[in-house]
């Protein structure tokens, strides 16, 4: 477990990692993997039972996660690296040529502590919610755990997933929404218009949280409750209101850095921003 002084240093790292991943390899999406940062660091470093040292991907034993929202692996991989999952180094063959690191996680090469191969938008809850039910099979007491886009939230699949959750009470799964209101085109109340999400999956059946994704107190707490929900006939949501591009101030809340990098200027005016707490790659 980590104090929460020591989980905004980690999530501190891990934005400077996303953006040195993101200049080096000329491509990426920082955006999302910059607002998703805070609870998804709390989530693997704090919440999550789950041991790198003996990762499998059938998640027997353990608890399991899924990368719905398959664009934001440079979150998801300096994550992994930084949770001892491979080495940190590695980082820097990310979306090159032959890496394990790919633009979105694939299973093909057998990266450590990915589940699934994602990358189409909506499928990662559907493959979550099946994972839920195999683990309530096994009668294994672990959790699943999934994070969404709220752009992804567009898609049909989330919402065929939500409906089959709730009606097989798949109260063993908590899923995420990094609502953070931006997507590739636009804001999402522009492009799609999802209007109040919390009314929505309560009436569809899950157990719904909000929190602020930026405060540590506030997402611990989310987790906490979630985890009390658990076996109780309902799915959990918890919708973290987040920020796109938080933490560097010309990325932040505005669609335009969903997938584009900084050039080399305004890399090191965002480095500048962004403490180094635990070593560069």
């Amino acid at each position: 477990m980590q104090s929460k002084e020591d989980l905004k240093k980690i999530a501190s790292q891990i934005r400077r990692d996303i953006i040195r991943m993101v200049v080096e390899a000329k491509s990426g999406h920082p955006g999302g993997s910059m607002s998703s940062t805070d609870f998804m660091t709390a989530l693997y470093f704090n919440v999550m039972e789950q041991d790198p040292a003996v990762w499998t991907r059938d998640g027997k034993g353990q608890d399991m996660f899924y990368l719905s929202a398959g664009h934001l692996t440079p979150m998801y991989y300096s994550i992994l690296a930084r949770a001892g999952y491979f080495p940190i180094s590695e980082l820097g063959s990310f979306r090159k040529f032959g890496s394990r690191l790919q633009g979105h996680p694939s299973i093909r090469k057998g990266l450590p502590g990915v589940t699934q191969t994602a990358g189409s938008l909506g499928q990662g809850l559907s493959v979550a919610v099946g994972s839920a039910l195999a683990k309530r099979a096994d009668k294994d007491p672990h959790t699943v755990y999934c994070l969404c886009g709220d752009g992804e939230s567009e898609e049909g699949e989330i919402w065929e997933a939500a409906l089959f959750a709730a009606h097989h009470k798949v109260d063993n799964l908590i899923a995420m929404t990094d609502r953070n209101f931006q997507q590739i085109d636009g804001n999402t109340e522009d492009v799609g218009g999802l209007g109040d999400l919390e009314a929505k999956w309560k009436a569809f059946g899950w157990e719904t949280i909000v929190a602020d994704g930026h405060d540590f107190d506030a997402i611990l707490d989310a987790f906490a409750k979630a985890k009390a929900a658990r076996g109780k006939g309902k799915p959990v949501m918890i919708l973290f209101i987040t920020e796109m591009g938080h933490g560097v101030d010309f990325m932040a809340g505005t669609h335009k850095w969903h997938g584009s990098v900084p050039n080399e200027e305004q890399c090191k005016n965002a480095l500048s921003q962004l403490e180094e707490t635990l070593g560069d790659f």
